[in-house]
């Protein structure tokens, strides 16, 4: 039995997934505001801000964390070196992927591809973390993951275009995740700070060549600051901060509260039609997450006294 040392350790790394996509939720209405701009803008210019934003907080408040990792690294063997440079590499080009596909998604195709799209991600989340990371299943959560992928298909009797770009989105952080949970020993913010500079090593160039205007409003630039913090660094180090104690399959199983929060956004804030099905489909979701998560949800109200 887990000590309530360990379970509360655990609380709040469940905590930190459940805060990613719930902040991600709300991603949507932000974007909306600069729905006039390319998508290729509005994701070159995020990634430069978040980066400027992460520099900054980093060298002036961890630098000896910053200068740790860096001997750490040093001290690797050359396999070991090789190998976390092919990760980082790796999870740079997938979260650049779905930086991009969402914001098109969101501005060209809909909200609820959008949606769909963190609803599709879990189950390759689960289904990658089963069969790479051999990551163990409970009962329980098969016959949640079963639920939600008959939810997905109910919802996904649509359009084909939209399903196409949600798998898309959905593919890219998902298999984000599982680089992120194989990729260990360094701290996580300094490991956003590097993919996100690889990523800039391919958006600057594309800057230098844009055929479009710098945008000076300042609705821009305030809205693309508030998605480098508030929607970028905040959610990011929280997810990777998660897979320090809990699998990639139950951070991705999480993720649903994101498509959960944009299908209420889009039913009520942006008035998009719903219909009576996709209502049963989420609600049916919500019963995968609960069971999904029994065990922690009975562990949260059967916590062991301290030894």
């Amino acid at each position: 039995m887990e000590s309530s040392n360990e379970t509360a350790s655990r609380g709040k790394y469940l905590f930190a997934a459940f805060l990613a996509p719930f902040i991600w939720g709300f991603m949507s209405i932000p974007v909306r505001w600069i729905r006039d701009y390319p998508a290729e803008d509005i994701l070159y210019f995020r990634i430069i801000t978040a980066l400027l934003a992460l520099w900054i907080y980093l060298l002036l408040f961890r630098r000896k964390t910053m200068a740790a990792d860096i001997r750490k690294f040093q001290l690797l063997p050359q396999t070991g070196k090789l190998r976390q440079i092919c990760l980082t590499l790796l999870a740079s080009a997938l979260i650049f992927g779905n930086w991009f596909t969402y914001i098109y998604a969101v501005n060209h195709i809909s909200i609820q591809s959008a949606a769909l799209a963190y609803l599709t991600c879990p189950l390759i989340t689960a289904a990658g973390a089963y069969l790479i990371l051999r990551e163990k299943l409970t009962l329980w959560q098969k016959i949640a993951l079963f639920i939600a992928f008959g939810s997905v298909c109910l919802l996904a009797n649509g359009s084909l275009h939209d399903v196409l770009w949600a798998i898309t989105i959905a593919t890219c952080y998902a298999f984000y995740l599982i680089v992120q949970r194989v990729s260990t020993g360094f701290d996580k913010l300094n490991q956003l700070l590097i993919q996100l500079s690889i990523c800039a090593l391919f958006v600057i160039p594309k800057l230098s060549y844009n055929h479009h205007a710098i945008p000076a409003e300042p609705l821009f630039w305030g809205t693309i600051f508030l998605i480098a913090s508030l929607f970028t660094i905040i959610p990011l180090f929280l997810s990777m901060y998660a897979l320090i104690g809990i699998s990639s399959t139950t951070t991705g199983v999480l993720l649903y509260i994101n498509p959960l929060i944009a299908f209420t956004l889009a039913a009520t804030y942006f008035n998009e039609p719903v219909s009576p099905v996709k209502y049963v489909a989420y609600g049916i979701i919500l019963i995968a997450i609960a069971l999904f998560n029994l065990t922690n949800i009975k562990q949260g109200f059967h916590r062991p006294s301290q030894s």
